[in-house]
């Protein structure tokens, strides 16, 4: 069994080496990578938001009171993108209330598209100037880069809970069908 697994760990280095060898390394820095980052998270976030239909945007996979309805992540995911990106703009948030605008799924998808929207121009305006600048993050200050990347973190988080509720309804998430 153990000269299959050196053969098999071989094969598998051999081929990754190959295939580093046949196109160069492309070098992304920290602004690039953030920038990249939400294109990705935003695309999968909205793609899941379309997939499901509108009469299950009422669903949560669970019966505890505490638990958000799909329309509830989604709404949820806006509220964050319209506070962080605000601040990194510099700007008054636009839609304070977002969170609670959890109705139709025509509503919940312009919802989302006015945060990423938003976010967009928020992310594009970073540069080597200003990433590293401090903006108030809750009861601290962090730098405009630091707020970004946190939001991306609860921006995956959220598209993972929405998969839940996805696969739930027997649809594959749009991040699984690539």
């Amino acid at each position: 069994m153990r000269p299959c697994l050196a053969v098999g760990f071989g094969t598998i280095v051999t081929v990754a080496a190959l295939s580093a060898q046949q196109r160069p390394i492309q070098k992304v820095d920290l602004i690039q990578y953030l920038q990249i980052s939400h294109a990705g998270v935003t695309r999968d976030l909205l793609a899941a938001a379309e997939l499901m239909p509108e009469p299950d945007y009422g669903f949560k996979p669970t019966e505890m009171p505490e638990a958000r309805t799909f329309a509830g992540v989604i709404a949820h995911t806006s509220a964050a993108m319209f506070d962080a990106c605000a601040r990194i703009q510099g700007v008054v948030n636009p839609v304070p209330d977002a969170e609670k605008k959890v109705a139709s799924k025509t509503e919940v998808l312009q919802l989302l598209r006015e945060a990423v929207a938003l976010c967009n121009k928020a992310v594009g305006s970073l540069n080597e100037d200003n990433a590293g600048v401090y903006i108030r993050q809750g009861p601290a200050e962090a730098p405009r880069s630091a707020v970004l990347a946190g939001l991306l973190a609860h921006d995956a988080e959220m598209y993972g809970i929405s998969t839940v509720y996805l696969r739930a309804k027997n649809l594959v998430p749009p991040a699984s069908r690539r």
